[in-house]
């Protein structure tokens, strides 16, 4: 129930910034989305606020308002929040935003790469990786690149459910299983 409904409320989102005529752009929800969830998260009084069942849903709405006020929020943003309010979807919000950000990657024909390297790499390793990458697939990529030491070495890729492992860990556990299976 909760993934039909979390789908559901990111189409909805998805159907208002993309009408013709929306003064919002769907780059701007999403990174508002994920900036009222970040509040939502880093602060564990907010969260208790907008979840428990002994605060109104009036108190609640005003907490959001004066959250979007605050940090800058589009009014169709903060609209859309009120309704997840009113409607007490609130526990869903980071799954609507996940929905959110997948719809509209699909519609815009992106697909997102997590890309784990065991050290940090340098702007020009990171374009030839993307352009290495984006070979493989029909939509443009969007990498996130992030360090993930427990690799020792080289870099895991993840595209959808597909998982390239260039990785020393990687190689070390093939040659253990290699070897256990020869014994």
């Amino acid at each position: 129930m909760s993934l039909a409904a979390s789908n559901q409320y990111a189409k909805a989102l998805l159907g208002v910034v993309t009408k013709p005529g929306s003064t919002l752009p769907p780059e701007q929800a999403l990174q508002e989305l994920d900036a009222i969830l970040a509040l939502i998260q880093g602060n564990p009084e907010l969260r208790l606020a907008l979840l428990s069942p002994a605060i109104s849903v009036a108190q609640k709405k005003k907490t959001i308002d004066r959250l979007c006020r605050l940090i800058g929020v589009h009014p169709l943003t903060s609209n859309f929040l009120n309704v997840v309010v009113m409607r007490r979807r609130v526990p869903l919000l980071g799954r609507i935003r996940d929905a959110f950000r997948a719809q509209l990657d699909e519609q815009l024909g992106i697909e997102r790469a997590e890309v784990r390297a065991a050290r940090t790499l340098s702007q020009e390793q990171q374009s030839a990786l993307q352009a290495k990458l984006a070979g493989g697939t029909t939509k443009r990529l969007r990498c996130a690149f992030r360090v993930d030491e427990s690799l020792l070495g080289g870099v895991m890729v993840t595209i959808g459910s597909k998982v390239l492992d260039g990785s020393v860990r990687g190689q070390l556990e093939t040659m253990r299983r290699r070897l256990v299976a020869e014994v």
